[in-house]
């Protein structure tokens, strides 16, 4: 695992030892910022499910201007911590949390973001709630929410004026795109 572009080129990531934390495979993450090229600078991120910090990193590394990574276990805590610190993008902000307390707490902080990034544990239900939070106004009016999944969860097409406006298969995994519609 690796930083794929940007100011970090090439840095290698420490990793959580076992199998708390799935990272996202370099070929997908490469796909994935190839998409998202012309949102990242100066973009405003939100890693959500965080494990190593890997997405948000990326971001840093390619312009981004700031990062807030969510992620409740504490050794990814530290994980990240010292992504962060051997890579030299320190321009975040670690929320050792469960996700839905942090997105509630940005919420009422009245945050917006860019970029939101998530990537839960595959099988276990975890986004219909993030896709409510996002919807209640976390995601700016031209921002962009990229979730990833297995390849056989389904996820709904609308959520109030968040619409699903793009997918793309990696093998067993999926990226999906959400953006804000008209209404």
């Amino acid at each position: 695992m690796r930083i794929i572009a940007g100011q970090a080129r090439g840095h290698r990531l420490a990793a959580v030892k076992g199998s708390k934390t799935r990272p996202t495979a370099d070929r997908v993450k490469e796909a994935l910022f190839n998409v998202l090229a012309g949102r990242i600078p100066d973009a405003r991120c939100l890693d959500l499910f965080a494990g190593t910090g890997a997405l948000g990193l990326e971001a840093l590394s390619r312009g981004a201007e700031q990062v807030y990574w969510v992620e409740k276990d504490q050794e990814a805590c530290r994980v990240i911590q010292k992504n962060m610190d051997t890579t030299g993008l320190a321009n975040g902000t670690i929320m050792r949390q469960d996700v839905y307390s942090a997105c509630r707490m940005l919420l009422q902080q009245g945050k917006r973001f860019d970029l939101i990034f998530a990537d839960p544990p595959y099988k276990q239900n975890l986004l219909p709630e993030v896709l409510e939070l996002v919807a209640q106004g976390l995601l700016s009016a031209d921002g962009v929410l990229i979730l990833e999944t297995s390849r056989d969860e389904t996820l709904p097409e609308r959520i109030g004026r968040l619409g699903h406006i793009r997918s793309n298969r990696y093998g067993d995994t999926m990226i999906h795109y959400y953006q804000w519609l008209e209404s």
